[in-house]
């Protein structure tokens, strides 16, 4: 063989897929998305809903999330959770933090960036702290392994999807893939944050 001709053959085979990763918790970008509802996207006043809509609000948020983003990208490599997921949630859960009040939201029952609600867990950290991101990546992961067990057929990147639909409404709002989001908060939960993802990773996550 030339010189060179392994290592274009690794560059061809990973530009083709054969060597590509298989992260842990499913890649955020295979997962099929509808994007915001539209009570969703009247946050931001929008008229449209959809993915164009997830992206708008995860735009309108990504300067405030990059101000955490050292944290995330932390727990992210120790959790090996993807960073682009921690940060949509962030953004879905309080807009990077922007609409908390004294570090609480939900008419206070749920603590920090990413929303723990104290009334089924203990909240730990500052509202914005590594602790506190690290401690709702786990109850991400946790939802994660219960998706597995409840639907041990679903791929990875299905598991993912309905672990973000439990975090946001439990384990038992979880009935089908198809209508993962029909019970979550303005039945677009899943589906949004997943959307949101995919542009926090074209955009440094």
């Amino acid at each position: 063989m030339k010189s060179g001709g392994a290592e274009n053959l690794i560059i061809v085979k990973i530009k083709t897929g054969i060597m590509s990763s298989d992260p842990r918790y499913g890649d955020v970008c295979r997962i099929p998305t509808t994007g915001a509802s539209m009570v969703t996207a009247q946050q931001d006043k929008l008229t449209f809903g959809g993915v164009t809509a997830s992206e708008y609000l995860a735009h309108a948020d990504l300067e405030t999330i990059n101000t955490l983003k050292t944290k995330i990208d932390s727990v992210a490599s120790k959790k090996e959770m993807d960073a682009a997921v921690i940060a949509a949630v962030i953004s879905r859960e309080t807009r990077g933090g922007r609409t908390l009040e004294n570090g609480w939201g939900n008419n206070g029952t749920a603590w920090g960036v990413m929303q723990v609600d104290k009334r089924w867990n203990t909240p730990r950290g500052e509202c914005d702290s590594e602790e506190h991101i690290a401690q709702a990546t786990n109850l991400i992961i946790e939802k994660f392994n219960s998706m597995k067990r409840k639907f041990p057929m679903w791929s990875k990147d299905q598991i993912l999807k309905g672990a973000l639909a439990a975090y946001n409404m439990g384990d038992q709002s979880v009935k089908s893939f198809e209508e993962v989001d029909r019970l979550t908060t303005g039945q677009d939960y899943a589906n949004d944050v997943v959307a949101r993802a995919q542009y926090f990773k074209r955009n440094g996550y």
